[in-house]
């Protein structure tokens, strides 16, 4: 696959420096990486600045750069300078072009918000493949592809690579593709020059303030998918203030937007919800119609996951009822209030769950409390090098259980006890309803001793994970395996 410069950059405010018919075979934004025939962008990052590394990519075989600023290089004559305003932005355009602006040829499903991005996801991708649609699925636990699963670096990929994955899953014939939109990867312009057929909000809550500092800047990053950037049909949930602001601005902007969420006042709310240890039935109200029907997630807060997918669903032009009949066998998402099977569990239900916010984490304890004839035991963590203003909130949220055990996440360079001394200032009020075990798998060991038949244990915070982030290493940690061994140690 190649490009002339002049073929590759068409429709972008730029200036050529050299040959514009100089031709491109790959785009690449890591010195490391690059390739003769690439074209390098000089992306200015938050800890390194890529002109820095513009002489390493020429000697590594660049012959365009793609810069924000002229450069002086040494024995660059043959070398075509391209200068943008913004090399994040220019760099995911050349790549929608290099790859045929691969994502109009399906219907591109784009999905935000702090939780319920990775089940909605799920959801709809289980959604058109009951309609007959070859599928393409992006996310945090995996990257699908006509049903072959991939590993998945990251929420969102870079643009390089995602313009790159559009490509193979529209030469694969897919006709729907989901994909998970981080609050990053939108600030980032990852998906730049991507078309979207729907996008879909599904809430709103404390993260990733480290990187966006305030709430405001966290909302305005996921509200860019819903702006003129980015048109397409939209789905929002209207259950918090952020959703309804979303929903003001689409509707101003005369936007197609079908609303959900419990108020009576979303265009898709439940009428009723009986909850089961394996399954939920709702009776929906959909734009006035009810849909009853029974599908195999727990929670109340998958309810709110059915809506959204529910509501996707009609917007890629489904019928209500061929949407609730795709859902009553609908997938179990890993690490997604997953239960851990043991062949002897003692009448103690143990859960694994991804939930690493308080908002996520208070609805999955109430979930599995609802499944409990007796206490619920949580264990959980925070993450280090992330944002550490929540963590009191996260040992706050976590007093929703009846006993707590608080341990590490994901370390990565912080010491993991200093993690959890910023934890236990927001249990104060809760001495003697928790322990504090840093050690991980002894942590999840103790939680389930302290269980009684009858009891449930959540064990929070990395869900589909099979490691653990320790300093720079990603050391194997499975929860499920954990508690599974526990469990057939006690029990078997």
């Amino acid at each position: 696959m190649s490009m002339t410069c002049k073929e590759l950059f068409e429709g972008l405010d730029c200036t050529i420096l050299g040959n514009e018919e100089e031709v491109v075979t790959g785009i690449a934004n890591s010195s490391n990486k690059v390739k003769p025939g690439d074209a390098f962008c000089c992306i200015v990052g938050l800890k390194t600045d890529g002109h820095t590394f513009a002489q390493d990519a020429i000697d590594r075989g660049a012959h365009v750069l793609v810069a924000e600023r002229p450069l002086v290089l040494a024995d660059a004559s043959d070398v075509t300078l391209v200068i943008v305003e913004d090399t994040r932005k220019a760099m995911a355009h050349i790549a929608a072009r290099f790859h045929g602006n691969a994502s109009a040829a399906f219907s591109l499903v784009g999905v935000t918000g702090t939780n319920g991005k990775t089940t909605t996801t799920f959801l709809v991708d289980h959604i058109a493949q009951v309609m007959g649609q070859r599928t393409g699925l992006i996310g945090t636990v995996c990257t699908v592809i006509d049903g072959k699963r991939h590993h998945s670096e990251r929420t969102t990929p870079e643009s390089t690579e995602l313009q790159e994955l559009f490509g193979e899953m529209r030469d694969a014939g897919c006709g729907v593709v989901t994909m998970e939109v981080s609050s990053h990867a939108l600030d980032l312009e990852r998906t730049w020059g991507s078309t979207f057929a729907v996008t879909a909000f599904t809430n709103l809550t404390q993260d990733h303030l480290d990187y966006h500092l305030t709430f405001e800047a966290y909302f305005e990053a996921k509200a860019r998918l819903f702006s003129a950037d980015y048109p397409a049909k939209r789905v929002i949930s209207i259950d918090s203030s952020y959703g309804k602001e979303l929903l003001a601005r689409c509707s101003r902007n005369g936007d197609s937007v079908i609303t959900t969420g419990f108020a009576p006042q979303a265009q898709i709310h439940p009428r009723s919800v009986e909850y089961g240890h394996a399954s939920t039935t709702v009776t929906l109200d959909v734009k006035g119609q009810d849909v009853t029907f029974t599908y195999p997630l727990v929670g109340r807060f998958n309810v709110e996951n059915v809506m959204t997918a529910f509501a996707v669903g009609l917007q890629l032009g489904y019928s209500a009822t061929d949407v609730a009949s795709a859902l009553k066998d609908a997938p179990a998402v890993p690490g997604r209030v997953q239960r851990v099977s043991a062949k002897n569990d003692g009448g103690i239900s143990v859960y694994v769950d991804y939930a690493h916010t308080p908002d996520a984490l208070e609805k999955a304890i109430s979930s599995v409390s609802a499944l409990s004839r007796g206490k619920t035991i949580v264990v959980f963590g925070c993450g280090g090098d992330r944002d550490s203003s929540k963590r009191p909130i996260m040992g706050k949220a976590a007093l929703a259980a009846d006993h707590a055990v608080v341990t590490s996440d994901n370390p990565r360079t912080e010491d993991p006890q200093a993690i959890i001394e910023d934890i236990l200032p927001g249990m104060v009020g809760g001495e003697g309803r928790f322990d504090v075990e840093p050690d991980r798998a002894r942590a999840i060991e103790r939680a389930i001793k302290l269980a009684e038949p009858g009891d449930v244990v959540l064990i929070a915070g990395k869900g589909h994970e099979d490691y653990q982030l320790v300093g720079t290493e990603a050391l194997h940690f499975d929860d499920v395996e954990v508690a599974t061994s526990v469990l057939d140690g006690l029990f078997s």
